[in-house]
């Protein structure tokens, strides 16, 4: 790993954030949605071949087999090692990669996919129908424990090679989001040598037909990627062509975020694909850096679910009595510094169908708040000021896992808002295998931050769906538990859908519905923010994940120190 250069906090004095579409921040309406220019999608012009790009990232998730991982380095990660058989345009149109076209059956349940006949994974082993059927069988597998990747293609059943370059999927019913969910990096195709032979090794030394290959990983302290050289199959949509320019990329693991950015101000660092939200103001006001900041598709952050089949969270008045007496303009400030589009709604603003006509339902509103608690007939107060009835306090315990990726602030600064309006919150601590055990048991009333990333709006199925909720045969990640029959109908319709105006509608009236059953607290969109040095060029975003595309990023020799 390089020396780390730790500047002083000085450098953190910043002005207001410029004008960059690249770049947007929580100024402005955050009701409406966002929008990229399709160049951020696109190679501009031809790059310089060459160079190793020295790059931070905060956690190492402890595996490089992105099937079985989740988290943010998945997304990026993929788009190195591995190719999907489809990529998203910028509107969520499936468009093609790995697979040359596609056909759908007339009942929208069978796939054919035409592949390319000229890839090949870094071990030799050449991509074709049996490589997709090895991918997708494995993902599917419940022995594979791959629970969000499973959740993608739960309809998946089975697939059949037609011959060498022609794959048929079967699926149990329509299912229209199917190819955008094929897009993200989760669903990455690897060699399916090394996934027969010795998957458990994919952890630290995949096998991807992508455009680097890891060639050395220590977890918690980096990974060394090399070009491949025979690499000409990016997706069409980002127009590059060839093998990447870089020759090679150097990433390091930082947790400490102060580092991440003083590093890369002196120049040690290239890039960090997680900028802190707090040095960004003086990022944007240093001539040798940039700032991406990024809004992400699926669900925005969560900073309480509630659990609906459990007291005080089954009165639906007093769920949304919670949500509207937390200040998400001060958690935003207090968490993303201002670089956070604040949210009040449950689909995050560059996501399909996402309607603004929404927005303000759960908007911070005390008075309504107080009103909602009275009405629930939690109207006296005790000693210390908290609402009472019937000589109950109004109480609740919000379970939290304990996590390096996350302070914790957020939910400190809702336990002080609620205190405010007479609720005690009390927070609830504990390691990710009790917080799995209480989860799968029923046995919490709320639940600590989250979000759920995705690049279709079937983000809320998975999130709200009855048949989400977890059990004994099933993963799900409804968590609040919620049994709405009107959402799971109209969620359930639009994953058989393929007409953009009905599915348009589906989603508007999911989102509404939503809003009045408030069975979460949505609080800021879930952001992506890169910064890098004037010197690295050509940096285009992924289209389902908004995170740097690196096969396209070169290094201009005549910037470089």
């Amino acid at each position: 790993m390089r020396s780390l250069l730790v500047l002083g906090l000085a450098a953190l004095v910043g002005c207001s954030p410029a004008a960059d579409p690249g770049s947007q921040t929580a100024s402005g309406d955050n009701s409406q949605p966002v929008n990229y220019p399709a160049s951020d999608y696109r190679e501009q012009g031809v790059g310089e071949s060459g160079g190793v790009l020295h790059v931070t990232a905060a956690v190492d998730m402890g595996s490089l087999d992105v099937h079985l991982i989740t988290g943010t380095n998945p997304k990026w990660l993929g788009r190195m090692l591995f190719d999907n058989l489809v990529y998203q345009d910028e509107k969520g149109n499936a468009t093609p990669w790995l697979a040359k076209s596609w056909d759908i059956s007339t009942d929208g349940k069978t796939y054919t996919f035409h592949l390319r006949d000229d890839v090949t994974f870094s071990d030799g082993t050449r991509f074709n129908a049996q490589a997709v059927q090895v991918n997708l069988k494995r993902i599917r597998d419940p022995a594979t424990k791959a629970a969000m990747t499973t959740a993608y293609i739960a309809p998946y059943v089975d697939g059949k090679v037609i011959d060498e370059y022609t794959f048929e999927a079967h699926l149990s019913e329509p299912y229209t989001p199917f190819l955008n969910v094929l897009a993200q990096s989760w669903l990455g195709m690897m060699s399916p040598q090394a996934i027969l032979e010795n998957p458990a090794a994919l952890a630290e030394h995949p096998v991807g037909s992508g455009p680097f290959v890891v060639t050395r990983y220590v977890r918690q302290q980096g990974v060394s990627f090399t070009r491949r050289d025979d690499y000409h199959w990016a997706p069409a949509l980002i127009q590059h062509q060839g093998p990447a320019y870089l020759q090679g990329v150097e990433l390091s693991f930082v947790p400490e975020a102060m580092i991440r950015y003083s590093s890369l101000a002196a120049g040690q660092y290239d890039f960090t694909i997680d900028a802190p939200p707090q040095t960004a103001a003086a990022i944007r006001n240093d001539p040798d850096l940039v700032l991406k900041s990024r809004v992400n598709l699926g669900n925005p952050t969560r900073v309480l679910t509630f659990n609906v089949s459990q007291a005080p969270f089954d009165d639906v008045r007093v769920r949304k009595g919670v949500a509207l007496a937390i200040d998400r303009e001060g958690i935003a400030q207090i968490v993303g510094f201002g670089e956070y589009r604040t949210k009040t709604d449950f689909l995050s603003a560059t996501t399909p169908y996402y309607d603004p006509a929404f927005a303000g339902a759960l908007r911070y509103d005390v008075k309504q708040a107080n009103q909602l608690l009275d009405e629930a007939g939690w109207t006296e107060r005790d000693a210390q000021g908290y609402r009472t009835r019937a000589g109950q306090r109004l109480s609740a315990e919000v379970l939290t896992m304990e996590s390096a990726l996350s302070t914790g602030v957020d939910v400190v600064a809702v336990q002080s808002d609620l205190k405010k309006v007479g609720f005690e919150l009390k927070i609830v601590q504990v390691p990710a295998t009790q917080w799995v055990e209480r989860r799968n048991a029923n046995r919490y009333q709320a639940m600590g931050s989250g979000y759920w990333h995705t690049n279709t709006p079937d983000g809320l199925y998975i999130l709200y769906h009855s048949l989400q909720i977890n059990s004994d045969r099933y993963t799900g990640q409804n968590t609040s538990r919620l049994q709405d029959p009107q959402l799971d109908q109209w969620l359930s319709e639009a994953r058989r859908t393929q007409d953009p105006e009905r599915l348009r509608l589906l989603y508007s009236q999911a989102q509404q519905r939503l809003t009045d059953l408030v069975p979460a607290v949505p609080v800021y969109e879930n952001h992506t923010l890169v910064a890098y040095r004037r010197s690295v060029k050509g940096v285009i975003f992924d289209t389902s994940h908004n995170t740097p595309f690196f096969t396209s990023v070169w290094l201009d020799s005549k910037e470089s120190k």
